[in-house]
């Protein structure tokens, strides 16, 4: 076998880098906001890169977007308006789209050239944006809930990148933002965020934990292993109630049957008891310090 010509070479953490091989580029530009890279790999087959750092593959995209929506809308008794900010590839939504209970999905992206793309290079998720239950906004994600009236959304699900300073998401981690969504969420409101590598950044998701916690009455985290981010990564989960952690298996199993959900790869009952046990058991290996991300 011939060696590669084309390498990324991808900063995973400030001490650790990584380097995968690309058969074939896809496509290769600029939106106004970001770079943006399509190309297929042969560990991961096709995937997304936006300024050079993968976002999404062939491989794993659905573990990752399974464990970031369902246990939220289970855990809800009534999740009838979400609010989806960032997820620009349309996984998110396809995944929210699979509740029969959701009445109305609203979602925000900054970056409307990358949708487009999306559209017309990444298969797994195109159908998703033509559901009728879907209304798309090309915003920035907190001005937009800023404008929203108060009690609006059952669930907001946060599907942006890491809280990197100087970066576009960098305030919507912050304590500011999430009493901004408190106000915005109805009385039995969640919020549910990707919370960064627990394996490479541990003080970032600690810190994203810590920050939700002076916020919401309840919270709690999980997380799983995502090959193409080579990583046990993280998600946060604030509510004004219920909590997916007190969800037993087979309440997941009989609320997935009940909303006539039977098309998941990865995610289960089974599976919905482990992802909070995992991170548990992971986290006595690492050390980060916890602090409050404000404005």
């Amino acid at each position: 076998m011939a060696e590669p010509s084309i390498y990324v070479i991808e900063k995973v953490s400030p001490t650790l880098k990584v380097m995968y091989s690309v058969k074939n580029v896809v496509y290769s530009g600029e939106t106004k906001h970001q770079k943006v890279d399509i190309v297929e790999t042969e560990d991961y087959g096709l995937a997304l890169l936006l300024d050079g750092l993968m976002q999404s593959s062939e491989i794993d995209e659905n573990i990752y977007h399974e464990c970031l929506v369902h246990p939220t809308l289970l855990a809800h008794p009534r999740p009838r308006r979400v609010l989806v900010v960032g997820g620009g590839e349309g996984s998110t939504i396809r995944e929210v789209e699979k509740h029969n209970v959701v009445e109305e999905i609203t979602m925000v992206d900054l970056d409307g050239e990358l949708i487009e793309l999306v559209k017309k290079y990444i298969p797994w998720s195109t159908k998703a944006f033509q559901d009728k239950r879907l209304k798309l906004y090309i915003k920035e994600g907190r001005s937009f809930l800023e404008e929203q009236p108060d009690n609006r959304y059952d669930v907001i699900i946060m599907d942006v990148t890491d809280p990197v300073k100087g970066g576009p998401a960098e305030k919507l981690y912050t304590l500011e933002f999430y009493q901004l969504a408190y106000r915005k969420l109805s009385e039995d409101g969640m919020i549910v965020t990707q919370a960064s590598s627990i394996s490479h950044t541990p003080s970032i998701f600690l810190s994203i934990v810590k920050t939700l916690s002076q916020v919401f009455p309840k919270t709690c985290y999980y997380g799983c292993y995502i090959k193409s981010f080579l990583s046990i990564w993280g998600f946060a989960v604030g509510s004004k109630n219920t909590l997916p952690v007190n969800l037993e298996a087979d309440e997941v199993d009989r609320i997935l049957k009940q909303r006539t959900i039977n098309n998941l790869k990865f995610y289960s009952g089974e599976i919905h008891k482990a992802i909070f046990k995992l991170v548990d058991a992971y986290l006595k290996f690492y050390s980060g310090e916890a602090k409050i991300i404000r404005d």
